[in-house]
C-alpha cells in the first residue's frame, strides 16, 4: 500500500521505542490513538513487517497485537539509523526503587516486651454485656446437633 514516508517512519519509531504496538481492527479513516497516522496505515505497515518476519502478530478481541523480533530490531535500527545502544522498552529491565529495599524486616514489635500487641488485646478483650446466647437463655439447655439430634447412642 502506498503511504507517505513520514507516516511509515512515525509507525516504525513508535514500534521501536515501545517494542509492541496495538491496533483496533478498523479500516475506516480513523487515526491511531498512539501514532498520529490513519489506523489503516498502521495495520498495513505492520502486515508488511509480519510477512518479512520482523514482528509476530496476535489477533484477539478485534485488536491486532504486534511484537518485535530480534530481526525486526536490527531492521528498524538500520531503517531509522539508530546506534546499537538504543533498545526498545520491552528489552529494558525495570528499575526497582530503593525505598522498597529499606523497609524494616519482620513484624512490628510492641513497645514493651511484656506488653500484648493490639491483636492480642482485641482477642482477649473481656465481653462487657455477656454473650448474646446467654441473654437469650441459650445456656439453659445443651447443644443437640449432629445427625442423631442429641439422641444417646445405643449401647
Amino acid at each position: 500500500m502506498l503511504m507517505p514516508k513520514k507516516d511509515r517512519t512515525a509507525i516504525y519509531e513508535y514500534l521501536f521505542t515501545e517494542g509492541v504496538i496495538v491496533a483496533e481492527k478498523n479500516f475506516y479513516p480513523v487515526n491511531h490513538p498512539k501514532v498520529n497516522v490513519p489506523n489503516l496505515h498502521v495495520i498495513k505497515a505492520l502486515q508488511s513487517l509480519t510477512s518479512r518476519g520482523y514482528v509476530t502478530e496476535r489477533f484477539a478481541w478485534q485488536h491486532y497485537y504486534w511484537y518485535l523480533t530480534n530481526e525486526g530490531i536490527q531492521y528498524l535500527r538500520e531503517y531509522l539509523h539508530l546506534p546499537a545502544e538504543i533498545v526498545p522498552s520491552t528489552l529494558k529491565k525495570p528499575v526497582k526503587p530503593e525505598a522498597r529495599a529499606k523497609k524494616t524486616e519482620g513484624p512490628a514489635k510492641p513497645a514493651e516486651e511484656g506488653a500484648p500487641t493490639d491483636r492480642e488485646q482485641y482477642r482477649r478483650a473481656p465481653e462487657a454485656g455477656g454473650d448474646k446466647k446467654g441473654e437469650a437463655g441459650a445456656g439453659s439447655f445443651e447443644f443437640k446437633g449432629g445427625f442423631g439430634r442429641g439422641k444417646k447412642p445405643a449401647q
